[in-house]
């Protein structure tokens, strides 16, 4: 067992059920001890797109839909206000398109990433939507994050398939687009279109593209801590 923790930054808006399972269950099977925060501390909402069948297998939807309803952390996570990145070995930020609207424009979540990325320790794990938060999170003397960073996170390219015409997802409006404003705060944006998974690293900064580099971004956020991924 080791004995390096976690904290998972979750959205109550609704986040992508494979981007926070499978990093959750593979720290877990590593031994990583994980607590889970939700930007007021109520339970997150699951993107119920995210457990299509047809996208992810019958097997795969009710075993994330078990996770969902029975872990404990997802059921009765901790308020972010009252938890405190520099006690943790890594922060990570799911996503989905719910961290649009909550956790990435959320002064304590903000705050745990800068305290991860830029602070003498920590390194974070942030995954497709939830990149947008670098677009927000400034270091302690008022540049952007980003500002100069290598970043993977979803692309305008797939988020143009998915707003209508009034630029609404499941008819709620979409603020911003991660890309534009990643770019636009200095992010050196790239998110290998012609590649399966991409999961990029940057010094304590570690990005994924979307659901389908999930599991790789867990491993990359093991080996960046020193800890061996079970067998």
């Amino acid at each position: 067992m080791s004995d390096t923790t976690a904290l998972f930054v979750v959205s109550e808006e609704g986040y992508w059920a494979e981007e926070c399972i499978e990093p959750l269950t593979t720290l877990d099977a590593a031994g990583v001890d994980v607590t889970v925060a939700t930007p007021s501390g109520s339970p997150p909402v699951v993107d119920e797109r995210s457990l299509d069948p047809e996208d992810v297998g019958e097997e795969t939807v009710e075993r994330y839909r078990e996770i969902h309803e029975t872990d404990d952390r997802l059921r009765d996570p901790e308020p972010i206000s009252t938890v405190d990145a520099a006690d943790h070995d890594a922060v990570v930020f799911p996503g989905g398109h719910g961290t649009v609207w909550d956790v990435n424009q959320d002064r304590h979540a903000r705050g745990m990433l800068r305290e991860a990325v830029a602070g003498d320790d920590g390194v974070a794990l942030v995954v497709c939507h939830a990149v947008g938060i670098l677009a927000f999170t400034r270091t302690t003397d008022g540049e952007f994050l980003v500002d100069g960073r290598d970043v993977t996170g979803f692309p305008n390219e797939w988020e143009e398939g998915i707003v209508d015409d009034l630029d609404r997802v499941e008819g709620r409006k979409l603020p911003y687009w991660v890309e534009d404003e990643v770019v636009a705060a200095g992010g050196n944006f790239d998110a290998e279109l012609d590649v399966d998974t991409s999961v990029t690293v940057d010094g304590d900064l570690i990005t994924a593209r979307g659901p389908g580099s999930s599991s790789e971004a867990a491993e990359t956020l093991l080996a960046e801590l020193g800890v061996e991924a079970a067998a």
